[in-house]
């Protein structure tokens, strides 16, 4: 075990290699990923002394059957780690009465992303190893400049977040002006394409937060919907599962009016809510519970980098082509200069250059054409603040049409069903469907815990399967709840 040659595979890197392999699967297991997340992320960090001390135990040529996995992985992050640098500025933060806090971020005009997108964020403040994925809660065409995110408060770092950001006292929740709170983020990332947009015919099946990414694909639909942009959905239904009332402003048809005014008329949707602890309407039902807002001093120098996102496919292709290369010329230029001339033999030292060589290319050759990336985000983002000022002008306007639709929001009440006491039957309500849309596509997507997912697959697999000629096919779609 403790047999570390020059020729052939060396024991001791391997054990060292097993061991801290073994203790990421270890923390792998959902029990301790779940009840002991900080242990999980920090004992995950010990990837550096696994690949390491793989490439010191096998030698070089053995390690070339796993270089190609780690190489891309090396490329991902170095990029990743260039675009989190950047601390990000926080717009506005709203605390929700059911535990939930908004953030709207800061991102240049340039960052593409589409409403099924995600985020991974850390607050410097709580840990500077942490970093937390999010659904992405706005669309990109909510505004050219700001980003926003949902993010409960269920665990100890979002514990922590709603810590830094209010101050109890009592039961009076307050913001503190001098709440300080630096951001970093990477992403956003998500399919390429749009999926949700693919459909005439769309069912969501959200649960509790879950109805995040949701709220991103009505807010696009209304958008389009208003604008005329290309947009195929006309019938949607959402059915939301929640455990308390207090989690309904969450789904807020106020936005739905300001956004697109008589959308009723364009749009057929249908909203059924289940409130699964609760039997019956609280006391407290109709009355506005109002979200406690804070807008922390922005400089209007720091939003997102581009260096990561979709919808960009000539930068990023630069940058793998541009590392590749380097590679194998850092690869050619060790072998002719240094390796044959003196006559380099052990396996593992050999082993160690390999590597030296994967992150060298990344860092010089992928790094120039990462710094020439972030000076052309910087000009765009430069030209495009010059451009725009009608969005104050025109979110006035817009207003003043959503002042006078009593009719419309009557109409709106009357499409929403809340359920007390009792969880969704998904027979039922595909059954439904089936009688009333018709022969047509229906694309259903579902984003809560793992339990719900598998309840919608299994009825949606046992409608297909006994479907008649007049009834429609459903198109199974899992939007990732935990990410």
């Amino acid at each position: 075990m403790l047999q570390w040659v020059d020729l052939g595979i060396s024991h001791f890197p391997g054990v060292i290699s097993l061991a801290a392999g073994l203790l990421m699967w270890m923390t792998s297991l959902h029990p301790v990923r779940k009840n002991k997340f900080e242990l999980f992320y920090y004992t995950h960090q010990l990837y550096i002394i696994f690949i390491i001390f793989l490439a010191l135990h096998v030698g070089g040529f053995i390690f070339c059957i796993s270089a190609g996995g780690i190489f891309l992985f090396i490329l991902d992050r170095f990029l990743r780690f260039c675009q989190s640098r950047k601390t990000v500025d926080i717009i506005s933060i709203k605390y929700l009465p059911c535990g939930t806090v908004e953030l709207m971020l800061s991102k240049p005009a340039n960052l593409r992303y589409n409403a099924l997108s995600f985020i991974f964020l850390q607050v410097r403040e709580l840990s500077w190893l942490q970093w937390h994925p999010f659904s992405v809660s706005s669309c990109p065409l909510d505004g050219k400049y700001h980003l926003s995110v949902l993010i409960k408060v269920i665990g100890e770092w979002t514990e922590k977040l709603r810590g830094n950001i209010l101050n109890s006292s009592g039961v009076d929740l307050h913001l503190l002006p001098q709440t300080k709170i630096t951001t970093s983020v990477e992403g956003p990332y998500g399919h390429e394409l749009p999926y949700h947009l693919m459909y005439e015919n769309l069912i969501l099946v959200a649960g509790g937060v879950g109805i995040s990414p949701f709220l991103a694909i009505l807010r696009d639909i209304l958008h389009r919907t208003r604008e005329g942009k290309p947009c195929l959905p006309r019938n949607i239904l959402i059915v939301w599962a929640v455990k308390r009332s207090n989690e309904l402003p969450l789904l807020s048809t106020k936005d739905m009016e300001l956004i697109c005014p008589f959308f009723l008329d364009k749009l057929n949707l249908e909203i059924h809510i289940f409130v699964t602890r609760e039997s019956q309407p609280s006391l407290e039902e109709g009355q506005v519970h109002e979200a406690t807002n804070f807008s922390p001093p922005v400089s209007n120098s720091y939003s997102m980098s581009v260096l990561v996102g979709t919808g960009n496919n000539m930068w990023p292709g630069l940058y793998v082509i541009s590392s590749t290369l380097g590679f194998v010329i850092l690869l050619y230029l060790l072998d002719t200069f240094y390796i044959n001339p003196y006559d380099i033999s052990p396996w593992w030292y050999t082993g160690l250059l390999f590597v030296i060589c994967m992150l060298a290319s990344v860092f010089i050759f992928g790094g120039v054409v990462a710094g020439l990336w972030h000076l052309w985000e910087r000009r765009n983002a430069r030209r495009e603040a010059c451009k725009d000022d009608r969005i104050m002008v025109e979110k006035m306007q817009h207003n003043e049409i959503v002042a006078h639709n009593d009719s419309c929001q009557q109409k709106l009440a009357s499409s929403i069903n809340t359920y007390y006491g009792s969880r969704p039957d998904f027979k039922d309500i595909f059954g439904d469907i089936s009688e009333k849309w018709g022969c047509v596509d229906v694309g259903v997507i579902v984003c809560g815990p793992p339990s719900l997912q598998t309840s919608v697959a299994k009825e949606i697999r046992s409608q297909n399967i006994r479907r008649q000629r007049n009834h429609p096919i459903f198109h199974f779609n899992s939007h990732s709840f935990e990410l």
